[in-house]
């Protein structure tokens, strides 16, 4: 394989070895005297509810509906399977939510809730706390997106504006046994903070929201700022709380992580005779800053390593943005890589989001060669206006780079690979 084909080939490997139709089986728990309502969302929904379908025991009842992203659906049998709107929620995911908050509320001691979740689910299981309406939730969803905020502080927002996020879909469960199997996106692999965390408590508070806001300078619609003032002035009850008695009958379970997705690229580069070093499996903060702070290390710390090597990272950067143009943090990342390594020999590179999204556009994310520049250049492409005008998706689109592999069905964040050659 060349180089691209190799990158390609790593990247699919890497997403099999997050794939949730294998790593869901052997976390199921056995199933309870009475039934088991499954429910739950994000971009993983339908691939883990299809597991469960193919290997929950015949004779025990099952019913349910999760959530996930439209076009990331699949054929089901007797779990529902309804495809909503992400990043901004919309009304069919707010109608499910709705619908598992009043069936968990039926749940006896004898019966189990059954939550499979995964990212994306903050968006796909929005439902508006009262007073507040899907149209300004979606307002401000977009602004704290657009701020450079990392997905914690966007969650810890979100929680306190919506009905099932923070440990609320598992309150409202009663009696019943809570087992939450989770596909982990976020570094550090906390419950609380993956799709909001409807199964986790929430140490956070309406102070902490109003932080946010404040910090990121994301002004809310009136309703919404009424809403967290009276939080924070104890009119309104905060998300449940660690050591609530609810979460005795709760169990949360990693099922999948990056670490788990970066091991599986390495195996892949093993056997194909290429050594691998780890950057980073829990990468953070401005994809820009990231992309130069890798530079320097190729330019020094890995000059001299042998070759051929294949460098990994993971994790979750972010991007302020500031222009009008298309991209996500995968191709701001290597745009900004290529741009710092100024056409440098025998280094290529692919970054791509795991969930086959990179920001909002139609691909996963991107790869950069030697030749990036001088081809940009060639064409009369402007590398550093795309990379101001937020347009890095019409950068590598010109150049032939893009990957695309459509919906996934899985989401572990980010996956970076650099390969020296």
């Amino acid at each position: 394989m060349n180089p691209r084909e190799l990158l390609i080939a790593s990247f699919h490997a890497a997403l099999a070895g997050v794939d949730p139709l294998i790593l869901t089986p052997p976390c199921l728990p056995a199933p309870p005297a009475g039934r088991t309502l499954v429910v739950g969302g994000g971009k993983a929904a339908a691939s883990m509810a299809r597991a469960v379908e193919t290997h929950w025991p015949l004779h025990a009842p099952l019913s349910g509906q999760v959530v996930t992203r439209y076009q990331h659906g699949l054929p089901s049998r007797c779990i529902e399977i309804v495809e909503a709107s992400h990043p901004l929620p919309d009304g069919r995911g707010a109608a499910a939510a709705a619908r598992m908050l009043a069936q968990a509320a039926e749940l006896t001691q004898d019966d189990m809730l059954l939550a499979l979740i995964s990212g994306g689910g903050s968006s796909l299981l929005a439902l508006p706390v009262a007073g507040v309406t899907l149209k300004q939730l979606r307002q401000l969803t977009r602004a704290l997106l657009q701020s450079g905020a990392p997905i914690e502080a966007i969650n810890t927002v979100r929680k306190h504006l919506t009905q099932l996020a923070g440990g609320q879909l598992a309150h409202a469960a009663g009696a019943a046994t809570v087992h939450a199997l989770i596909l982990s996106d976020v570094v550090g692999d906390d419950p609380t903070d993956i799709a909001s965390g409807p199964c986790a408590p929430d140490p956070s508070t309406y102070a902490d929201a109003i932080a946010i806001l404040d910090r990121y300078a994301c002004d809310a619609p009136q309703a919404i700022a009424n809403h967290l003032t009276r939080g924070l002035a104890g009119e309104i009850a905060d998300t449940p709380k660690p050591g609530d008695d609810r979460f005795g009958r709760t169990h949360n379970q990693i099922i999948g992580n990056a670490d788990t997705m970066l091991a599986a690229a390495a195996r892949f580069f093993t056997q194909h005779g290429i050594h691998t070093l780890l950057i980073n499996a829990a990468e953070t903060g401005d994809a820009h800053k990231l992309a130069q702070h890798h530079a320097v290390r190729i330019r020094n710390q890995y000059a001299t390593v042998a070759r051929p090597v294949a460098l990994l990272s993971g994790g979750e950067t972010t991007v302020a943005v500031r222009g009008k143009g298309h991209g996500g943090r995968n191709s701001e990342y290597l745009l900004t890589l290529g741009i710092a390594l100024d056409g440098m020999a025998n280094v290529w590179a692919l970054a791509c989001d795991t969930d086959g999204i990179d920001g909002t556009a139609d691909n996963a994310g991107a790869i950069l060669t030697p030749t990036t520049l001088q081809r940009s250049q060639t064409n009369g492409i402007a590398a550093q206006t795309c990379l101001e005008n937020n347009d890095t998706y019409g950068f590598f689109a010109a150049l032939g780079d893009l990957v695309l592999t459509g919906p996934t069905r899985t989401n572990v964040n980010d996956y970076r690979v650099i390969l020296l050659i």
